[in-house]
C-alpha cells in the first residue's frame, strides 16, 4: 500500500466521523436527526462488530484510525456495507477480534 492509498483511506474514514457544517436548507433536519450517544465523546466513534450473529457496541478513539487492523477490518465493512451507515460503523467481525485489535493497539 502506498503513502497516498494510506492517507486516502484514513480521509476518506475520518471524513464520515467529523462533522461537518450543514447547507441551509438542511440545517433544520440536520439539528433534529443528529443525536450523539453520552457515551461518544469528542475525539471518538461508535463501532459496532457484528458476525454470526453476535454483535457488541465499541466506543472508539479515532487513533484508531491509524492502526492496520482496524483499519483493515474498515477495509472489510466498505467491501460488505459501504460508507453511508447511519449511527454506529458497522463491521463483520466478530467482538472478540475487533476488542484484541483494540487491546494490541493500546500497549
Amino acid at each position: 500500500m502506498t503513502l497516498g492509498t494510506f492517507v486516502g483511506k484514513i480521509e476518506r474514514g475520518v471524513s464520515h466521523f467529523v462533522h461537518r457544517r450543514p447547507s441551509l436548507n438542511y440545517l433544520s433536519e440536520a439539528t433534529t436527526t443528529s443525536v450523539v450517544p453520552d457515551d461518544v465523546r469528542e475525539g471518538y466513534f461508535a463501532v459496532l462488530a457484528t458476525k454470526g450473529g453476535e454483535s457488541k457496541r465499541f466506543v472508539v478513539g479515532l487513533h484508531y484510525l491509524t492502526d492496520p487492523g482496524f483499519l483493515g477490518l474498515l477495509d472489510q465493512a466498505e467491501e460488505e456495507f459501504g460508507f453511508r451507515q447511519k449511527g454506529a460503523l458497522a463491521i463483520p467481525c466478530q467482538p472478540q477480534e475487533l476488542q484484541k485489535i483494540l487491546d494490541g493497539c493500546r500497549m
